[in-house]
């Protein structure tokens, strides 16, 4: 354990479920494939995956989520890894966040904020986060606006930083802003920090290994930029995994 520092994750949490199996022939009533399942692999996802990759890390980590059961089930073909198809149970019925005080959130060393804007979080609920704790790192589906502004770190992909650009280019976010790339590594400061070229095999899940392995090394160095360079390397790590699958300790 790294001495006893302490994260807590606020955010959406489901079980990430993978039915692997084959199709070798099509359905004899409509042009699709018949999957046969072989193996079915569950494990925690989105809050749940940054929780347990922050665990793998060494540090101790709480999860705040919401009380109903999420699930995310992708059927997958064993050999190629190619998914079919995916199916989301339990997104009507997310309850809201509830018991955020002051005292609960200082009793951290740092905050992730896990928003898969399922309905768990509001707006007005990260806020409350960002304006009470000094050390808060949001990833959010959510389109960005003052809600977030006194974020220590935003950590957000592409698309969403496409989707919230009208903001995002001003000098209030300069500091702050992390865009994940892909396999093109991140984007900080307008510096792009590349990785290594690896054989993809599931981008599940990378963005909160990703999100994991930022906040911990912050929390050892204090050094935005070697914690951006350590998470590009848990990110390419797991991606050459199949399914949802946690970063080992001592990989950066």
């Amino acid at each position: 354990m790294n001495s006893e520092k302490r994260i807590l994750v606020i955010g959406d949490a489901c079980n990430d479920e993978f039915v692997y199996g084959k199709c070798t022939r099509l359905c004899p009533d409509a042009p699709v494939p018949v999957f046969i399942p072989q193996e079915i692999v569950t494990n925690g996802g989105m809050g749940k995956n940054v929780q347990a990759n922050v665990k793998s890390l060494g540090y101790k980590c709480d999860l705040i989520c919401q009380s109903n059961l999420v699930t995310k089930t992708r059927y997958v073909d064993e050999k190629t890894n190619h998914t079919f198809l995916r199916v989301d149970t339990g997104e009507w019925s997310v309850d809201r966040v509830k018991g955020l005080t002051v005292e609960l959130l200082n009793s951290y060393d740092a905050i992730i904020v896990s928003d898969y804007n399922k309905g768990f979080l509001h707006e007005e609920d990260i806020e409350f986060v960002c304006r009470n704790h000094p050390l808060v790192f949001i990833d959010t589906k959510k389109h960005i606006n003052q809600f977030c502004s006194k974020a220590a770190y935003i950590k957000i992909n592409e698309i969403e930083y496409n989707n919230s650009k009208d903001v995002l280019e001003s000098d209030e976010y300069f500091d702050n802003l992390i865009v994940t790339l892909g396999d093109k590594g991140c984007r900080y400061k307008r510096v792009l920090f590349p990785v290594n070229k690896v054989e993809v095999k599931d981008m599940s899940g990378a963005g909160d290994t990703f999100m994991a392995a930022l906040v911990c090394t912050y929390l050892k160095t204090q050094d935005i930029v070697q914690s951006i360079e350590c998470a590009n390397v848990c990110a390419s790590t797991v991606v050459q995994k199949k399914g949802v699958v946690t970063i080992e300790k001592g990989v950066c």
